[in-house]
């Protein structure tokens, strides 16, 4: 498992280096085998790597890694874009199970997380956050998103925002008895709900707007 989690680290946070090195493997193949469709792959698996490589590695973390804890200590803006958006580079402490600290680092790019999705979620600066990794190669590891505060907040703040919408939509007309039901249900929804437990002031405020309405 170190073996695979090392070859991965260098596919996601080398993709310069890894694509002659993976479109020399399938030439040399095709050259073996004395196919057309590997020299076909030699272009198509680099291309793809570029892109995925950060996606594979997130999945074989989190499905074969140890949980840890790890903290952002440094980010920098660099020159380079994705999607008009600046790449930052990130530098990060990972505690190992036997208490010690591994220095790595990670980029926009190279940043795996898990769940994946089509977004590029990095911790905040200095606040712990959940990790995952192959013992012995602690440096190349998976930020678990959703299992740690950060991630948690979000969807606090994605559900907050529903009862937001809800009173909006009130404070529009509020004569409109549809309405304001339709907020009474959302805050008290967010209330009930105790994956928002971390958000102790919107529960209390809510809970308090809820008692104004009676």
């Amino acid at each position: 498992m170190k073996a695979i989690s090392t070859v991965l680290f260098f596919l996601s946070h080398h993709p310069g280096w890894s694509f002659p090195i993976l479109a020399g493997i399938f030439i040399f193949i095709g050259l073996l085998r004395k196919k057309v469709f590997y020299a076909i792959l030699a272009f198509l698996v680099p291309m793809a790597n570029i892109f995925c490589a950060h996606m594979l590695n997130a999945w074989f973390l989190n499905a074969y890694g140890v949980r840890s804890t790890a903290v952002v200590t440094h980010a920098e803006q660099t020159n380079s874009t994705l999607n008009d958006e600046y790449i930052w580079d990130y530098d990060a402490v990972v505690k190992t199970q036997d208490g010690k600290d591994v220095i790595t680092g990670f980029s926009t790019m190279s940043a795996a997380i898990y769940p994946v999705r089509n977004q590029i979620l990095i911790p905040p600066m200095g606040e712990p956050f959940a990790v995952k990794f192959i013992p012995g190669y602690e440096k190349n590891f998976v930020i678990l998103s959703d299992e740690s505060m950060y991630g948690v907040m979000r969807k606090i703040y994605e559900r907050k925002e529903q009862v937001e919408k809800a009173r909006r939509t009130f404070e529009a007309s509020p004569s409109n008895e549809e309405f304001r039901q339709a907020y009474r249900k959302a805050m008290q929804t967010f209330v009930d709900d105790p994956a928002n437990a971390p958000d102790s002031s919107g529960i209390q405020y809510y809970k308090a707007m809820l008692s104004g309405m009676q």
